[in-house]
C-alpha cells in the first residue's frame, strides 16, 4: 500500500459512523465515501453514479458476468463470450453459467502474443449475433501484461446491442482507461494492484443499465450490491487511485524503462530465454519469461531463497499444479508453459533490485536445468 492510501485508511478507521446511516457520524462518513467515489470516477472517464464499490474484483466480475448474463437471458439471449486468457475470476464463473445456468460458453482464441483474434467474434456475430448476452475480454492479461483490442470489441458488438464487460484490475493506472471512451457496458478494477488495500473492489456499470443482483438485503449501490460498505478500504483505494493518476506518465516510463532493461539482459545471460507477448502492447511492468529445460515452480522455490518474490502464473491460483491457460492457449505445450516465470515491477521497485535478480538469475537456470536432468 502506499503511504498516502494507509494514511487515508487510518484516519476513516477512527471513524464511526456507518455510511447508510442518517445521524452526523453516517452523514460525515458518507460524504468521505461519496468523495471517494468521485475521485474513482474521475480516474477511469465514468460518471459517478457508474461507480459501484464491491468487496474484490472476483466479486465485481461475477456480478458482471453472471448479472449481464441473466439479463440477457430474459429477452431470448443464451450465449456467454469471453477469451482464453481470462483470469479465472472471469473464466470460472462463465464455466460455471454453461454448466448449471444453461449458458453456451463461446471461448475466443489468441494469437501467438497473446492478443484476442476479433475476427473470431465477427465470424459469431455474424451468424448468431442476436443470441449472445455478453461478452467479456480483459484489458490486459494478468500474466504476460499483453493488452487486448477492446474498443474493437465493443464496435463490433454495437449493432447487435450486446453488452460488453472487461475487467481492467491488472491495467487501471497502469495504461490509459476511460469507460465513457470505450463505450463499455461494465468494467472492473481493484485495490491491491494499484496501492489501495486488500479486499476492496469497484464494479462500473453503465448509468440506467441495471442488472440482477449477486447479493440482496440493505439495498445499497443502486440495488445491486447490497452490504456495509467498507468505508476505510473505500476512501483508500479512491486515494491510491488519485495519487497514481496524479503521476501517471512519469511512473510509468520509469516502470516501462526497468522492464524493458531488465527483459533484454535476462535474453543476454540466458541466450535461449524468450519474452511472451514481446511483440503486442503491453502494460510497464508484467514480463513473461519462458526459460526452456525448467521447471517454474523449482524456478521460483531457488529465488525464493534469494529473497526474490516472483511466480509461476496467476497469483490467485498460487499452489496449483498445472500449467497457465494463458500460455496453452498462445501456444505453448506443458512443458514450455511450466517453465515459465512472471516478474511483476511496480513503482518502489529500485534497479538495484533488478540487478540483484540479474545477478542471481543465470545461476538459478543452471541449477535447476541440472536437477531436471536427474
Amino acid at each position: 500500500m502506499s503511504p498516502a492510501a494507509i494514511e487515508a485508511m487510518t484516519a476513516q478507521l477512527e471513524k464511526v459512523g456507518n455510511p447508510s446511516s442518517l445521524h452526523s457520524d453516517g452523514r460525515s462518513t458518507r460524504k468521505d465515501l461519496e468523495g471517494a467515489r468521485d475521485r474513482i470516477a474521475l480516474a477511469v472517464g465514468s460518471h459517478s453514479r457508474e461507480i459501484i464499490f464491491v468487496g474484490s474484483g472476483t466479486e465485481a466480475n461475477n456480478t458482471a458476468i453472471k448479472g449481464l448474463f441473466w439479463k440477457g437471458r430474459a429477452s431470448g439471449r443464451n450465449i456467454v463470450v469471453i477469451s482464453a486468457i481470462e483470469h479465472h475470476a472471469i473464466l470460472d464463473p462463465a464455466l460455471w453459467l454453461a454448466e448449471h445456468d444453461g449458458a453456451e460458453l463461446v471461448i475466443l482464441g489468441v494469437d501467438a502474443n497473446g492478443v484476442v483474434k476479433t475476427g473470431e467474434l465477427v465470424d459469431l456475430l455474424a451468424s448468431r449475433g442476436d443470441e449472445v448476452a455478453v461478452i467479456s475480454v480483459m484489458s490486459a492479461n494478468n500474466e504476460t501484461g499483453v493488452l487486448q483490442p477492446i474498443k474493437e470489441i465493443v464496435e463490433l458488438a454495437k449493432p447487435y446491442g450486446i453488452p460488453v464487460h472487461s475487467d481492467a484490475v491488472q491495467c487501471f493506472t497502469k495504461s490509459p482507461l476511460s469507460f465513457s471512451d470505450l463505450g463499455l457496458t461494465a468494467m472492473t478494477l481493484s485495490g491491491h494492484k494499484i496501492g489501495g488495500p486488500l479486499g476492496i473492489g469497484v464494479l462500473v456499470l453503465q448509468a440506467g443499465f441495471d442488472i440482477p443482483a449477486l447479493l440482496h438485503g440493505g439495498g445499497q449501490e443502486r440495488d445491486i450490491r447490497s452490504g456495509t460498505f467498507n468505508a476505510p478500504s473505500i476512501v483508500a483505494i479512491a486515494t491510491a487511485a488519485q495519487e497514481s493518476m496524479n503521476n501517471f506518465e512519469s511512473r510509468n516510463e520509469r516502470v516501462r524503462a526497468l522492464r524493458d532493461s531488465f527483459a533484454t539482459q535476462i535474453v543476454e545471460r540466458v541466450p535461449d530465454a524468450y519474452i511472451n507477448g514481446a511483440k503486442a502492447d503491453r502494460i510497464p511492468g508484467i514480463v513473461s519469461i519462458t526459460f526452456p529445460g525448467t521447471e517454474s515452480d523449482t524456478l521460483l522455490l531457488l529465488l525464493d531463497a534469494e529473497g526474490i518474490s516472483c511466480s509461476t502464473g496467476s497469483a490467485c491460483s498460487a499452489g496449483v499444479q498445472r500449467p497457465s491457460h494463458v500460455l496453452l492457449a498462445m501456444g505453448h505445450d506443458d512443458r514450455s508453459a511450466r517453465s515459465t516465470l512472471r516478474f511483476s515491477i511496480g513503482a518502489t521497485t529500485t534497479k538495484d533490485e533488478i540487478d540483484k535478480v540479474l545477478e542471481i538469475l543465470p545461476k538459478v537456470i543452471e541449477g535447476a536445468r541440472l536437477a531436471n536432468l536427474r
